[in-house]
């Protein structure tokens, strides 16, 4: 086959949301939707919340697939967490919305404060006529509930929920040995982490991160120096001890209210949501969308299979898509 596939355009902004630098990456030739004449705006923006650590551009390859997968019609973000990002020398912060919120939200870089965080950036960069399509993965899938019960003046017209992390997860089989290392240990780590990284030059910082994604055999076309940084990595491990103590139990109410916009996704080798999750889930709403991977796609379904993932939630998008 002698086509040659047209590449994907990404664009990489960093913003202040909230008063904390956050970067956003934004699949297609729409940067600014407000900018966009009325005519060309899009009618609908495909929206990803990653897991923890909020490393957006780990996700790129899937955004991308996505994109291309529903014929590039409309545009497909992904935000990283508050404090997961740093803006890396030379790139400057955007500032032409007014950070409005920046006050307003307590413990911004805890469970609840990145909730808030998302529907920030939501309500300020997105116009509220602009359908939305919001993508969870992991504890990004408790988030999409959270906005779901916060916002219902949100146009959210579908929600996925890959391999949610939405109850129990100190007691899957993951979450028995992050819960003491998490809450227990956590300063231990930030020592440990600031004292072993701190001192590296951003020089040696990339040498060590190129070895490591060689080794891994992956790609990323953006800055992933944050994944060393140990504000960001001390920031991962807060959230992380907080997803331990408080996703507990399932909010059904939530999931009961919106259950025909959601589609749940479970893996059959995933350690932080068991089978019995998704038995159980299914239990109690055999009328939902709530399937179980058969392909064995792990967790971190973004390292390995970004293309299948994004086939998947295309087609489950086809009949959304084609009434807009």
């Amino acid at each position: 086959d002698s086509e040659i596939k047209e590449e994907v355009p990404v664009h990489e902004e960093f913003i202040l949301c909230c008063g904390v630098e956050t970067q956003v990456l934004k699949c297609g030739p729409w940067t600014n939707l407000f900018n966009e004449p009325r005519a060309n705006r899009p009618k609908l923006l495909i929206f990803i919340i990653t897991g923890n650590p909020g490393f957006s551009a780990f996700y790129v390859p899937f955004a991308k697939a996505l994109y291309s997968s529903i014929n590039r019609r409309f545009p497909v973000w992904v935000i990283s967490h508050a404090g997961h990002a740093l803006v890396p020398k030379g790139k400057k912060i955007l500032t032409t919305l007014d950070d409005s919120n920046a006050q307003e939200i307590n413990d911004i870089y805890g469970l609840q404060g990145q909730v808030e965080h998302k529907l920030a950036f939501l309500r300020t960069h997105v116009p509220k006529e602009v359908k939305l399509v919001v993508i969870g993965h992991s504890i990004g899938c408790y988030f999409n509930l959270e906005i779901l019960k916060l916002a219902p003046e949100l146009p959210i017209i579908r929600s996925f929920l890959l391999f949610p992390t939405i109850e129990r997860m100190s007691e899957s089989p993951n979450g028995r040995i992050a819960t003491p290392l998490l809450c227990w240990l956590r300063y231990a780590l930030y020592v440990f982490a600031y004292l072993l990284l701190k001192p590296w030059p951003e020089k040696i910082k990339s040498f060590m991160i190129r070895i490591a994604l060689r080794m891994m055999n992956l790609q990323s076309e953006f800055s992933v120096l944050s994944v060393l940084e140990p504000f960001c990595l001390a920031n991962a491990a807060y959230l992380g001890g907080q997803e331990m103590m408080k996703v507990v139990k399932r909010d059904n109410d939530t999931i009961k209210t919106y259950l025909p916009k959601l589609t749940f996704y479970y893996g059959t080798i995933d350690a932080w949501c068991p089978t019995k999750y998704y038995e159980d889930i299914k239990k109690d709403f055999p009328e939902g969308d709530i399937r179980l991977c058969e392909k064995k796609i792990p967790h971190a379904f973004i390292l390995r299979f970004p293309q299948e993932m994004a086939d998947m939630v295309a087609d489950w998008l086809k009949d959304d898509l084609s009434k807009i």
